[in-house]
């Protein structure tokens, strides 16, 4: 049974989710629970990618990964996730350059739970699809958007919305950070 992707407005399901949080030795691993930036406050941005050791992924992944500071500057928790393991997330982290340094947690969806609840499970492979979430404080999505799987999205997009969001005002098409809202 297919189920529907978890639209505007709906509260994004809780879940405490084993994770690389780096590739120190030792300190690999570690768990990342989504109810940690309500408390803080904070807005999270959950980004999904279909397959670890593809070849669109990491190019997302990478681009994510430059943009943190943005994303802190903008008090948001940033999370990428997919339905690989935490020990196939750590290898690939290990054997592709690009996300050797990276410093937002990989989340390890390998019951494929999160991404069911989410609505956003490719049924023949049973993969998630390439989606990105905006929550706010409270829990509630504010954004969403889906890719093709072979087809990468725009950070500068996910940050563009974030901060139009952010503004708690009306923005007009192509509204950037600075100008004047309606």
């Amino acid at each position: 049974m297919q189920s529907r992707m978890l639209s505007l407005g709906a509260q994004f399901p809780a879940f405490n989710k084993l994770a690389v949080v780096s590739t120190e030795k030792g300190k690999e691993f570690g768990m990342v629970n989504g109810e940690d930036h309500k408390r803080d406050g904070k807005w999270m941005v959950m980004f999904w990618w279909p397959k670890d050791f593809t070849f669109v992924c990491p190019t997302e992944i990478a681009e994510f990964n430059k943009a943190y500071e943005e994303f802190v500057d903008r008090d948001t928790v940033l999370f990428g996730a997919s339905t690989d393991s935490e020990y196939v997330h750590l290898a690939w982290r290990k054997d592709h350059e690009d996300l050797r340094d990276l410093r937002f947690p990989m989340i390890a969806d390998t019951s494929k739970s999160l991404a069911e609840e989410l609505g956003i499970l490719e049924q023949a492979e049973k993969i998630a699809y390439r989606v990105t979430h905006i929550v706010d404080p409270q829990g509630a999505i504010r954004w969403a958007s889906a890719y093709d799987l072979s087809v990468g999205r725009s950070v500068a997009e996910v940050l563009r919305v974030l901060d139009a969001l952010q503004t708690d005002e009306l923005c007009p098409c192509n509204w950037q950070k600075g100008e004047a809202t309606l």
